[in-house]
């Protein structure tokens, strides 16, 4: 989601840093989360857009595409601790590009909040596991090309949080044989939720079985785009 802002110099990994604080990707050109503070995006967009915590119970399954920094991971596990649900919560996300520990705890420097739960995270993900335990919480992070991994997940998300870089930077990650494979592993009555508003985005999840709805975005953003997998309208 680029915005105003001046780009540092790259580092080996592929990363730009504007303003020293927001990590962009050099092969998208596209920031990882929203320079207008992307812990209250992830909270507006992902966490709201699906109705979250309030539909949070015991076994609730997460999906995303793109795992990123893991902010919208972390936002999740505090929102999950501070509403008190007994039992665990299962997140899953698919990545094609999975940054360094180093480079996740730089970002997650600039939202002290998660930075403070991201410790335990972090001493796994430096390790090379892509599965691991944070307390309540279960993660898998499937590493790869989504459109060759996410059609053969043998399992199914009761909210989706669809966080891929800007659609017109990359849209192998919202292609309507993309979106069609989130309807089919969605539970009856799941949900979705994303930052962009792209009609074909909209027309791609509505294929795909999906009640689609504008609704208002995050900071400078009007719209964003949520909605319910069951018979339409």
């Amino acid at each position: 989601m680029p915005g105003i802002g001046q780009i540092g110099e790259d580092d080996q990994s592929g990363l730009s840093w504007r303003d020293g604080i927001v990590p962009v990707s050099n092969r998208f050109d596209d920031p990882y989360f929203s320079l207008s503070d992307g812990l209250a995006e992830t909270r507006h967009v992902f966490l709201s857009g699906n109705d979250l915590p309030a539909r949070f119970r015991d076994g609730f399954r997460i999906a995303e595409l793109g795992f990123g920094t893991g902010l919208n991971m972390l936002a999740t596990l505090i929102e999950w601790t501070r509403a008190g649900v007994p039992g665990r919560l299962l997140y899953t996300s698919f990545e094609a590009f999975p940054l360094s520990a180093a480079e996740i705890a730089r970002a997650l420097d600039a939202f002290p909040e998660t930075r403070a739960a991201a410790d335990p995270f972090l001493a796994a993900w430096e390790t090379g596991a892509r599965e691991f335990d944070l307390g309540p919480l279960s993660v898998r992070v499937i590493v790869g090309d989504a459109r060759a991994s996410l059609p053969g997940w043998e399992d199914k998300a009761d909210a989706w949080f669809l966080d891929g870089f800007s659609p017109a930077k990359n849209p192998e990650l919202w292609s309507e044989e993309l979106m069609a494979d989130v309807g089919r592993h969605t539970e009856a009555g799941g949900t979705f939720a994303t930052y962009t508003a792209a009609g074909h985005v909209r027309r791609a999840l509505q294929a795909a079985g999906f009640q689609v709805e504008r609704a208002a975005g995050h900071g400078r953003k009007r719209h964003m785009t949520r909605g319910t997998l069951g018979p339409r309208p």
